[in-house]
């Protein structure tokens, strides 16, 4: 049983923009040391470049090809893990420079007296 799971987990992966893989896995290792808020402000700002198709098309191409055309066969740029340089992963984490556009500002939160570590 879990290894079909696996099976289909690394076919999904493979299916996947690698940009995208590359971005989430930055953002899951990140994460392991951030605050909830931290989190946040930056899953927003990788949002916002996404939605906005800032670096890539990649999020739109995705839709186009499952659930547009639904030829499930999405033509991602690049097209592979290896091509995906680590300065387009990096933009993905920056502000974004665009007076319309603000940072996801939080209202402060009183401290509970304790801090909440990621076990993974």
């Amino acid at each position: 049983m879990a290894d079909e799971w696996v099976t289909a987990t690394i076919q999904s992966l493979k299916k996947a923009s690698p940009t995208s893989l590359k971005t989430t896995l930055r953002s899951i290792r990140e994460g392991r040391t951030q605050t909830v808020g931290d989190c946040l402000r930056r899953e927003y700002r990788m949002v916002c470049h996404v939605v906005r198709g800032d670096f890539s098309k990649d999020f739109f191409e995705g839709c186009r090809a499952i659930l547009i055309e639904k030829d499930q066969n999405p033509k991602w740029m690049p097209p592979s893990l290896e091509q995906v340089h680590e300065e387009a992963v990096e933009q993905y984490f920056s502000k974004i420079d665009d007076p319309q556009w603000e940072d996801l500002n939080l209202p402060p939160r009183h401290s509970h007296g304790r801090n909440i570590e990621s076990k993974l």
